[in-house]
């Protein structure tokens, strides 16, 4: 484990912006990031821990300590009649356990298909897609305590799930490093195909018996077609959560569009799209040099190259007031500012 200077983190986000770390550490087990969290030298300044950089918007240079979580494994825990559990190292990247799991039949995050990020960010975020969180196969996780180096578990209750939400986001922001990760995963599949367009992509393809690889291969189908590659052009997926307003607000907002897609939350509370306010509001596939916003999906602003993370950020502020002042609704960035 070597400290270094002065690194680039461009190869390390998803938004491919240029930014510089004072310090920059990979580590590879427990023992490593514990070591590195308790050393003296490193202690006095601001640290950001990193997993896949895919929920993550550089706007400077970070002068602190960067540690990059790279700890790996996949393994079978226990096993009954029913289920599966697996411990997954918070290094793992995440669509490489949805494969690892659709190759052994072990069902449960099928729908979370090409989610990029790693194992360790996606409880932080409850990450989820078609009609699946995480929260549904999480069972537990291992952290480490930043201040004090020690180790402890967190239970599902104790991580506080929400949409796009839990603990690790609020009450303890900062505190907690991911190391593990326990899923309880299903023997016998519960499809869910009703969100989104996996029923119609099923059709296209002339699938009538479903299985997990069917459906994970329509996710990743569809997402290909919508989302742009980070590869290709930088992104961090979705930039805002799906705003959830009340039912009566949403019935005015009715009224005056009555095209406006909603999803019940419960009986008081309506979730609408975001993508779908934002290409309302005239923004989709607007190109602003070398920034923008996706012409495939609102949801998804883009760097094009040599764009800088304050323009982007910048970007998603004017969205976000425009958004404000035509319907009423505050969106709010899944992204993470540094």
């Amino acid at each position: 484990m070597t400290v270094q200077t002065n690194v680039s983190l461009k190869p390390y986000n998803t938004f491919g912006i240029e930014a510089t770390a004072r310090y920059f550490v990979e580590v590879s087990n427990i023992e490593q990031l514990q070591s590195i969290l308790q050393n003296p030298e490193y202690q006095s300044i601001e640290r950001l821990i990193l997993g896949g950089g895919s929920n993550l918007l550089l706007t400077k240079d970070f002068e602190g300590l960067v540690i990059k979580i790279a700890i790996k494994g996949i393994e079978k825990i226990k096993e009954d009649a029913q289920h599966i559990w697996l411990n997954v190292g918070a290094g793992e990247v995440w669509h490489d356990l949805v494969m690892y799991c659709v190759d052994h039949d072990y069902a449960g995050i099928e729908n979370l298909s090409l989610i990029p990020g790693t194992v360790g960010a996606a409880p932080m975020q409850n990450i989820g897609a078609y009609g699946i969180e995480i929260k549904e196969v999480f069972e537990s996780l291992e952290a480490i305590e930043i201040k004090t180096g020690k180790s402890r578990i967190f239970t599902k209750d104790e991580c506080a799930f929400g949409y796009r939400e839990s603990i690790f986001k609020h009450a303890v922001k900062g505190e907690y490093v991911i190391v593990n990760v326990r899923f309880k995963l299903n023997k016998t599949p519960v499809y869910h195909v009703e969100y989104g367009a996996i029923k119609d992509t099923l059709a296209e393809r002339g699938i009538e018996n479903l299985s997990i690889k069917a459906i994970s291969d329509a996710v990743i189908s569809i997402r290909q077609s919508k989302l742009p590659n980070p590869a290709e052009i930088g992104n961090a997926g979705s930039f805002f959560k799906n705003p959830e307003i009340p039912k009566a607000q949403f019935d005015v907002l009715k009224e005056k569009y009555p095209t406006i897609p909603s999803y019940p939350v419960n009986e008081t509370t309506v979730k609408v799209p975001a993508g779908w306010l934002i290409e309302q509001a005239g923004w989709k596939g607007q190109r602003f040099g070398n920034i923008g916003v996706h012409a495939k999906q609102a949801l998804v602003l883009v760097n094009f190259g040599d764009g800088k993370g304050n323009d982007i950020k910048e970007l998603s502020q004017k969205i976000q007031d425009s958004i404000k002042e035509k319907f009423g609704i505050q969106l709010h960035a899944e992204v993470n500012f540094v």
